[in-house]
C-alpha cells in the first residue's frame, strides 16, 4: 500500500514541496510589506550553495554542522535581499527590474555558480544531509506512516512556519500593520507606524527563508551541488503566493501540489509509464510561471481581483504623500 503511486507521489509532494514552502512563505511576507521580490530563485541558489559548502567544511556531528549550514544560507539570503531592499526601498529602484537582475546577478550563471565552482563542490554528495526524523515503524504504518512520518525535520519546521506566519499576520500588532503598510503606507505612515522599517525587515526576512528554502535543496532534496540545482524553484513559490491570495496556508497546500507535480515524472518512469512528454511539461513549469507573475503584477486589475497588497510594487515616498 505505501507503494502505490498515490501514497509515493503525496510523500514525495510534502519533501519537494517544501523548499517552495519556505520560499513561498518569504515572499509572501515581503509582498505583505508591498515589496515584490523576483529575486527569490538567486537567493535559493545562493543558500544552497553556501549551506551545502558549510557541510563540507565544518568537522562536528551532524546535527551541529546540519543547523550551522542552515543559518548560514539564512544569512547568505538575507544578505541577497538586502541588496534587492536597498534598490528598492532607499532608492526606490523599481522592483521588477531590481529583482530580475539579482537572480542574472546570483543566479546559475552568476556568484552562486562561481562560488560553488570556487569552492570545488561541484559532484561532491553531502558530508551530513537530513534524513527521516521518526522511528522507522511510525514510517512503516499504512498510508500515513510515508507522508507525515518518513519526512526530515525541515518540514516539521516548515509546517511550524505556516502556523507561525499565520498567527503573525492576523492575531499580532506587528503583523497588523504589516498588512496596513502593504494597503495603504500613508495611512500606516500617518498613525506612526515606521513604513521604511517594515518594508526592509520583512524583505531580508524573505530572504532568510529563501535562503534555507536552497539549503533544503541541496542538504535534504538532492544532497549535491549543481550549478542551477533549484531548477526554477524560486520562481514557482513567487507565483504559489498569488495564487495562494497571500495566505500561508495555502501557500502549504499550493507547494505541495507543485512538489506532486516535480516528483510526477520520475515515478511514472520508474513504472513504465507513458503519458506523454510529462518532463518536457514540468521542467518548463518555472518558465510558464514567471510569465504568469509578471502579467499578474503587471496588471492593477488582475492584482486587485486576486486581493493583492494594494501598494505592492509602489515605492512609498513620504514627501509625497
Amino acid at each position: 500500500m505505501n507503494n502505490s503511486l498515490l501514497v509515493v507521489l503525496v510523500a514525495s509532494g510534502v519533501a519537494y514541496g517544501t523548499p517552495l514552502l519556505y520560499a513561498a512563505l518569504g515572499e509572501l511576507l515581503a509582498e505583505r510589506s508591498g515589496v515584490l521580490n523576483l529575486g527569490v530563485e538567486g537567493m535559493m541558489l545562493v543558500g544552497a550553495v553556501m549551506g551545502f559548502w558549510t557541510v563540507q567544511r565544518v568537522h562536528a556531528n551532524s546535527g551541529i554542522t546540519l543547523t550551522l549550514a542552515i543559518l548560514v544560507a539564512a544569512v547568505a539570503g538575507t544578505v541577497m535581499s538586502a541588496i534587492h531592499a536597498f534598490l528598492v526601498i532607499t532608492l526606490r529602484a523599481n522592483q521588477i527590474v531590481s529583482g530580475l537582475a539579482l537572480t542574472i546577478f546570483a543566479g546559475a550563471v552568476g556568484l552562486s555558480s562561481y562560488l560553488g565552482n570556487d569552492f570545488n563542490l561541484a559532484d561532491v554528495p553531502a558530508s551530513h544531509t537530513f534524513h527521516a526524523l521518526l522511528p522507522s515503524g511510525m514510517q512503516s504504518l499504512p498510508v500515513v506512516g510515508p507522508i507525515l512520518f518518513g519526512q526530515d525535520i525541515l518540514v516539521y519546521i516548515s509546517w511550524l512556519c505556516v502556523i507561525a506566519v499565520g498567527l503573525y499576520l492576523s492575531r499580532t500588532r506587528p503583523g497588523l500593520n504589516l498588512r496596513a503598510v502593504g494597503e495603504a503606507p500613508a495611512a500606516a505612515d500617518t498613525m506612526g507606524i515606521n513604513v521604511t522599517a517594515y518594508r526592509y525587515a520583512h524583505t531580508l526576512a524573505g530572504g532568510a527563508f529563501a535562503g534555507v528554502a536552497g539549503a533544503t535543496v541541496t542538504l535534504a532534496i538532492t544532497p549535491q551541488w549543481v550549478n542551477g540545482i533549484t531548477g526554477g524553484a524560486g520562481w514557482i513559490a513567487i507565483a504559489l503566493v498569488i495564487f495562494a491570495f497571500w495566505r500561508p496556508e495555502l501557500c502549504l497546500v499550493g507547494a505541495y501540489f507543485f512538489g506532486a507535480l516535480q516528483a510526477l515524472a520520475p515515478q511514472l518512469q520508474a513504472r513504465n509509464i507513458n503519458l506523454g512528454p510529462t518532463v518536457l511539461w514540468t521542467s518548463s513549469l518555472p518558465y510558464v510561471m514567471t510569465i504568469l507573475v509578471l502579467v499578474v503584477v503587471s496588471s492593477g486589475t488582475a492584482r486587485r481581483r486576486l486581493g493583492a497588497p494594494a501598494a505592492l510594487g509602489v515605492p512609498y515616498v513620504r514627501e509625497e504623500h
